[in-house]
């Protein structure tokens, strides 16, 4: 039964990058650069391909070993250093901006984690399960 429910919800938060959304709930888009690289989530397929699903005691667990995963899964705001750097202005004088800091919020754009649809996954999976046990079964009995 863990396996099959590890295939499944392994191949519907797969499907979470193509659909830009965790199931029905629409990612929001890019405010910076919105002929930024690639697609949401998606410009080189690292975190894509980082997520791994294990089968535990308890059920099955997943994760990803990429550092901005969770960020990117539950969302995020706070303040990040900005090194020093130089900026060319559009009339070609060059100037040097000074280390400072910079709030930022990144929304949440859920790709793995529990919802309604997970739940109506599960709830599918373990009632074939149990019906291929129960015609197991049955057959079984009619032998004896």
């Amino acid at each position: 039964m863990l396996k099959d429910l590890k295939v499944e919800l392994s191949d519907e938060f797969n499907q979470n990058f193509q659909r830009k959304a965790f199931f029905s709930e629409k990612w929001k888009p890019r405010k910076v650069r919105k002929k930024a690289r690639g697609s949401l989530l998606l410009v080189t397929g690292t975190l894509r391909r980082s997520i791994r699903s294990e089968i535990t005691e308890s059920g099955v667990r997943f994760s990803s070993a990429v550092a901005y995963a969770s960020v990117h899964n539950e969302g995020a705001e706070g303040t990040r250093m900005v090194k020093a750097h130089t900026r060319t202005s559009k009339k070609g004088k060059t100037y040097t901006v000074k280390v400072h800091s910079q709030r930022f919020s990144l929304p949440k754009r859920q790709f793995i984690g529990d919802g309604e649809e997970v739940r109506n996954i599960v709830r599918d999976v373990v009632g074939d399960c149990v019906a291929e046990i129960d015609i197991e079964l049955q057959k079984m009995l009619t032998l004896l």
